[in-house]
């Protein structure tokens, strides 16, 4: 996906149509009708992330809820989840970017990766649910997996489901590791060529995210969107 030497990489926005399913009922749905675009943050809150990379994570989201809150359509489409692992922990259930209040990661156990896996993807399955029993359409979900090392649990199931439901194109499963992260394991587990962040540019990554889902929120249902390359000499990754 990342080996488009022009800058750019298209993806397939896969757009999920909520026609004859019921009107709106008890979330916010009334008020605002918006197709949403999920995105669950699947990070790494163990103890290996102490010091600088917790802080910068940190400080990479408050940057992205920030751009989001900037762009008018996308504060009210794009709907942001957390799951931390260290342990496994819903830190941030859907929200949009108005009501969307960063949690400070704090850093401590080990790297319970597959139950994390599978929580998140229970997780959107859940608001995917929430969404047809509403008559809200949706654009195909992201999950953003960050790590700075290997799971400590048992993986594989979770590559099973990440993998099946890439297949399906039920979400798009990226993985970016940081520093000493497994890169052989997560090559496993997602379809899509893990990227490794340089240095701690989480910031770089962060307002790389944000723009792109502005892009998809911006976008007609089943358009290819260009997103910007991360891997270019410029680039916040490398593959």
């Amino acid at each position: 996906m990342y080996s488009n030497p022009s800058g750019q990489v298209p993806f397939n926005n896969e757009y999920a149509d909520s026609q004859d399913l019921p009107a709106f009922g008890t979330d916010d749905f009334a008020d605002n009708p918006e197709p949403r675009c999920p995105v669950i943050l699947l990070l790494d809150t163990s103890g290996s992330m102490r010091g600088t990379p917790i802080l910068e994570l940190n400080s990479g989201i408050e940057l992205f809820r920030d751009e989001l809150l900037a762009d008018t359509l996308a504060s009210k489409r794009v709907e942001v989840a957390i799951v931390g692992f260290g342990p496994v922990q819903i830190m941030q259930d859907f929200v949009t970017a108005d009501y969307f209040n960063p949690p400070t990661l704090q850093a401590k156990a080990d790297t319970p990766m597959g139950a994390a896996i599978e929580t998140a993807l229970d997780l959107l399955q859940s608001r995917k649910d929430t969404y047809k029993a509403n008559g809200i359409a949706y654009y195909r979900p992201w999950i953003f997996l960050i790590t700075d090392g290997g799971p400590t649990d048992y993986w594989q199931t979770a590559a099973h489901r990440v993998q099946e439901g890439e297949g399906k194109k039920s979400f798009a499963f990226f993985c970016i590791g940081v520093e000493n992260a497994r890169i052989d394991i997560l090559a496993q587990i997602s379809t899509r060529t893990p990227l490794q962040l340089k240095e701690l540019r989480f910031r770089d990554l962060f307002q790389w995210l944000s723009s792109s889902l502005k892009s998809v929120s911006r976008s007609t249902p089943g358009d290819e969107i260009p997103l910007q390359n991360p891997t270019t000499p410029d680039g916040w990754a490398s593959v």
